[in-house]
């Protein structure tokens, strides 16, 4: 347990950041990470899964949501003119590891294309379907986290503002002590 008021002003520690804090903050590490369970998610969802249209919607969404998640980690920790830059690179990124995550699986025979094995043939329409797929739920998304948090911070951060603003100027004033 850190010591909130120490004695010494030496016994002051910085707090490192938590491990998945430190991982989120890379672009290349989420996008990695996210690209090859995004793989192997669909992998495993495509050949042991059952065969109707809720089991495939329900795990479509949860896979989404997955996606969505990993990107709106590692965009939280930047400020939102680093969102335009940043989630291109994260589609790119995320679906190139998706990519070399396939290869890998076509060449052991294990990815699934419908309802039979993906060929090497097969492979780089799989890739541009996952770009265009990916891509742009990430760019969609990215817009839609934008425009929330420039909606919260225009109007709950700027009410906190003034709020802290009239009380630093009652305070100036005296305005809330009684007079004697």
């Amino acid at each position: 347990m850190p010591t909130f008021f120490p004695r010494q002003s030496i016994e002051w520690h910085l707090e490192e950041p938590r491990a998945f804090r430190r991982f989120s903050r890379s672009l290349v590490e989420m996008a990695v990470v996210t690209g090859v369970l995004v793989r192997i998610y669909r992998l495993l969802i495509l050949t042991h899964g059952y065969n109707n249209w809720l089991y495939l919607g329900g795990t479509f969404a949860l896979g989404l949501i997955f996606l969505i998640g990993m990107l709106t980690a590692h965009l939280a920790n930047y400020p939102l003119r680093q969102y335009t830059w940043r989630a291109p690179y994260f589609a790119l990124i995320e679906v190139a590891s998706e990519m070399a995550t396939s290869a890998l699986l076509i060449a052991v025979h294990r990815e699934p294309n419908g309802t039979v094995r993906a060929h090497w043939d097969d492979w780089l329409g799989m890739g541009l379907n996952a770009l265009l797929v990916r891509g742009l739920a990430i760019l969609l998304w990215t817009a839609i986290l934008a425009g929330v948090v420039e909606l919260v911070r225009r109007t709950l951060v700027r009410d906190d503002e003034d709020i802290r603003e009239r009380e630093r100027q009652d305070n100036a004033t005296g305005a809330n002590y009684p007079s004697s």
